[in-house]
């Protein structure tokens, strides 16, 4: 095959996938903060709610930090609730050059613990990634997309290896979560050369296709243990 035909190859492959070139910047900003987070080496309880304040309140709303890496064109909102009030998004990003004309301008990020256990299993928290993460976006649609695009965040509370772990999710998509319109399973995107985990996947939702991007954050050094 000539180098030709497979460029066109991928071209075609790809070329009903939008990136969002903004919502890629302030998701580098947040792996920015997640690093400061890990340097910091600060002790996390093995609770999703707690380690999501932990980064909104003391990182991505710290005017400090805000000022020194570039977010203080956006506010995060903690569990704000949707327009519909079918469901509360862990973090609600608007931009203060949008919110005063548009007030439907905002992106949503879901967070959701991931461990080691059971990782195969509808049951296990990669299932629950699933149905209680990109579900809640693509099929409930309990969470809005902005510009055809939303955000998720896994929270790694055990050991374990990450890139492996999501072809586990993607197993799970192709094979057990099949009424979910996945076009592109969760696929390596790097948005920042610092940062290892970041992906992408592509669902149909009605007649478009929606982007969801899924950044891992690896806290598994951080939790407390159980006393």
């Amino acid at each position: 095959m000539s180098n030709e035909t497979m460029n066109a190859s991928a071209f075609l492959e790809n070329s009903y996938i939008v990136y969002n070139e903004q919502f890629e910047k302030i998701l580098v900003q947040i792996t920015i903060c997640y690093n400061l987070m890990i340097e910091a080496k600060i002790t996390l309880l093995n609770d999703e709610n707690k380690i999501r304040n932990e980064l909104v309140n003391n990182y991505l709303m710290d005017n400090t930090i805000r000022l020194k890496i570039g977010l203080t064109d956006y506010r995060f909102e903690r569990e704000a609730p949707e327009k519909n009030d079918e469901g509360r998004v862990d973090i609600k990003i608007v931009s203060r050059n949008d919110s005063f004309f548009n007030t439907d301008a905002y992106y949503n990020i879901e967070c959701k613990r991931l461990d080691n256990e059971n990782q195969k299993g509808k049951t296990g928290l990669n299932g629950e990634y699933i149905s209680n993460g990109i579900k809640r976006f693509t099929n409930e649609k309990k969470y809005k997309f902005h510009d055809n695009t939303a955000g998720m965040i896994g929270f790694i509370v055990s050991k374990m290896d990450i890139h492996k772990n999501i072809g586990f999710i993607n197993q799970l998509l192709k094979n057990t979560f099949t009424d979910i319109n996945t076009e592109k399973e969760l696929t390596k995107k790097q948005i920042n050369p610092v940062f290892e985990y970041s992906y992408y996947s592509c669902h149909k939702v009605e007649e478009s296709t929606k982007i969801i991007y899924h950044l891992m954050f690896d806290f598994s050094n951080n939790i407390q243990p159980k006393v």
